[in-house]
């Protein structure tokens, strides 16, 4: 390709394809082996992700009806994060009560229909590029706001879940 030549349409799409093919990849490979689960440690990511967003939003503040539209990512991206966690797999040992998830296959499908979303809503955000910054600064601002959602509640589903199967497995041992 000489300077000054458009890249190919196709490399729009293979590349893409291409990442997300190498994260299915590596992704498989996880999907049905355990890992230690510590619940302790997982609000960190959510609040970190919730100061960048304030910050964000603080720093260039949504605009009419971006606001609502960022609420309305907020709650479906709260929705499928609980979805997600819910697939989920969590487990105790019963004698050392240490806590595993396993990633099941569903939550992986799960995974690739949010990448389809993504596309979805990539189109959307071409569709907004015709307002120039403000548009993509919308986009931006609901896709941020529905990663706020996915991530606190899939995690606070995972965690909610993982405390009651500790304190059943520690009933039951007494």
């Amino acid at each position: 390709m000489t300077a000054g030549t458009a890249p190919s349409p196709l490399l729009h799409y293979l590349i893409p394809a291409g990442v997300v093919l190498l994260v299915l990849f590596f992704r498989l490979r996880s999907v049905g082996k355990a890992r230690r689960l510590r619940v302790e440690l997982l609000w960190i990511l959510p609040t970190f992700y919730a100061l960048l967003l304030s910050f964000v939003f603080w720093n260039a503040p949504p605009h009419g009806l971006v606001w609502i539209w960022c609420l309305v990512a907020l709650a479906v991206g709260s929705g499928l994060g609980w979805m997600r966690g819910k697939l989920m797999q969590v487990a105790v040992d019963p004698d050392t009560h240490e806590l595993s998830q396993t990633v099941s296959p569903a939550a992986l499908l799960f995974f690739v229909a949010l990448i389809f979303i993504r596309g979805v809503s990539r189109n959307m955000a071409e569709g907004f590029a015709g307002r120039g910054q403000a548009g993509v600064m919308a986009v931006t601002d609901i896709l941020m706001a529905f990663a706020l959602g996915f991530i606190v509640f899939q995690r606070v589903e995972i965690a909610l879940r993982a405390r009651r199967l500790l304190a059943a497995a520690r009933a039951a041992r007494r």
